[in-house]
């Protein structure tokens, strides 16, 4: 029996574990993926505070080694259920059970699709939800981000050394993310802005050849012949097995008050997964560290 389970090794399920740890509560994170979830993949992190530039990789080691050290306890394989046995609460975990006092929720969101037809078909032979993991592969070649936040106009950046050319396609005519990265994006040669614009089909047989967009304005439709396309227009949670014991709003995120609780006693919410409106790396911090001190003052009361 742990005091408090933890569900994502991301920025707030690891922030979690610390003040946990640090309260003296026996901690179990959860993680099914990679150690720090989709901060790993950033090249560099320049708006945390008192880190003028670090990796997201090393952000994200350097972190596990502080909570490791703490005496946390780490579970790499997948969280499938949740519910409650009286006092206390029952994680599956592959067909394996784990009891706690109290659950907090850090899953972290996934990419959302693009809805195309083809998509999860090229995935792989062109298609990509990670230009710092795949970009390499596309050398010299030209290659498609579409979105309009800060992820795609990172994603664009990323490539731009890389790639012969980069097409930044975005569904309307100004960006959602941060205007010191917009004015670089319209200083380099080599990307050309594709604005008002929806892709509506992919091209290729085996692998990705091209694709078909439409000007939402003029409503044309062309072609753009290239190698890749790079898909950043959101992301989102995968909460439904939670939704046996916790209220999800309208888009699948966990409702919760402030102080991170949700509607089931016992059970806290943290991060990107949380329904809130600025999910940046400072607030899952935020998050992780009000949900563990709100578990523990649960437990103490």
């Amino acid at each position: 029996m742990y005091d408090i389970i933890i569900i994502g090794a991301g920025t707030a399920g690891m922030t979690a574990a610390l003040y946990a740890r640090r309260a003296s509560k026996t901690v179990l994170v959860f993680e099914k993926e990679n150690i720090g979830g989709q901060i790993v993949y950033a090249q560099n992190i320049e708006n945390y505070p008192a880190l003028k530039n670090i990796s997201g990789s090393l952000f994200a080691s350097e972190l596990f080694e502080q909570v490791e050290a703490l005496g946390a306890d780490f579970e790499f394989r997948a969280v499938t259920g949740i519910r409650k046995n009286g006092d206390f609460f029952i994680v599956n975990a592959e067909k394996k059970d784990f009891s706690a006092k109290s659950i907090i929720i850090a899953s972290g969101v996934k990419h959302r699709r693009l809805g195309v037809d083809k998509e999860e078909q090229f995935i792989g032979g062109g298609v990509s939800y990670c230009a710092v993991c795949d970009g390499a592969f596309f050398k010299n070649k030209d290659v498609a981000v579409v979105g309009g936040g800060n992820t795609a106009l990172a994603d664009a950046i990323t490539l731009q050394p890389i790639c012969k050319k980069v097409y930044l396609i975005h569904r309307r005519d100004t960006f959602r993310g941060e205007e010191k990265l917009v004015e670089y994006i319209k200083k380099q040669p080599n990307i050309e802005l594709v604005l008002n614009s929806n892709i509506t089909a992919l091209l290729g047989e085996t692998f990705l050849e091209g694709i078909q967009i439409k000007n939402n304005k003029t409503r044309k439709i062309s072609s753009l012949i290239l190698s890749g396309l790079f898909v950043a227009v959101g992301q989102e949670p995968s909460n439904h097995i939670f939704s046996n014991l916790v209220a999800l709003d309208e888009n699948g995120f966990i409702s919760s008050s402030e102080s991170c609780t949700t509607s089931c006693p016992g059970i806290f919410v943290a991060g990107d997964c949380r329904a809130k409106e600025v999910r940046q790396l400072s607030t899952a911090a935020a998050d992780g560290a009000i949900a563990a001190l709100c578990a523990c003052k649960y437990q103490d009361i």
